[in-house]
């Protein structure tokens, strides 16, 4: 992973996310099925998931949330239309190798795999790395709001 795919501007122009809540900063590769991109953010003192001056590990189930968000907003914009505004509706078989995140020095990489997908859900696998060790992994699904959906048809 070190061709930049898609920069934190891109990525600003696909999700909701805005401002330091937009989490990933590059796509470094990416297919109909699966996601890589690269974050460098978890060290930085104004990150908007902090608690009590900290970054905890559970931060990452965002990390992967949001990885499904700029996947699904490339597959959309692909197709010719505007990805649809997602809400986190569940978490399963989370699992977290460490406490926090906000002392690891380098750049989180996270994967996010398509599991389904339909016109108003979508489930991902996610996974999060740092130097090539697993920190999180889990699945998660979303619930769309087709109404909003703009196909560009």
């Amino acid at each position: 992973m070190s061709t930049v795919l898609l920069d934190r501007a891109g990525i600003l122009a696909l999700v909701p996310h805005q401002g330091a809540m937009c989490l990933w900063d590059e796509v470094v590769e990416w297919d109909a099925q699966r996601i890589g991109l690269r974050a460098r953010n978890h060290v930085a003192p104004t990150h908007p998931l902090r608690a009590r001056g900290r970054l905890p590990a559970l931060a990452l189930c965002e990390y992967g949330a949001q990885a499904m968000a700029v996947h699904g907003g490339l597959l959309t914009r692909e197709h010719g239309g505007r990805a649809a505004a997602g809400v986190l509706v569940a978490l399963r078989e989370v699992d977290l190798a460490v406490a926090r995140i906000d002392d690891l020095a380098g750049a989180l990489e996270g994967e996010a795999e398509l599991l389904a997908a339909g016109p108003g859900s979508q489930q991902y696998a996610f996974r999060i790395r740092h130097r090539g060790r697993l920190l999180a992994s889990g699945r998660a699904a979303a619930m769309l709001d087709a109404t909003g959906l703009d196909t560009g048809g």
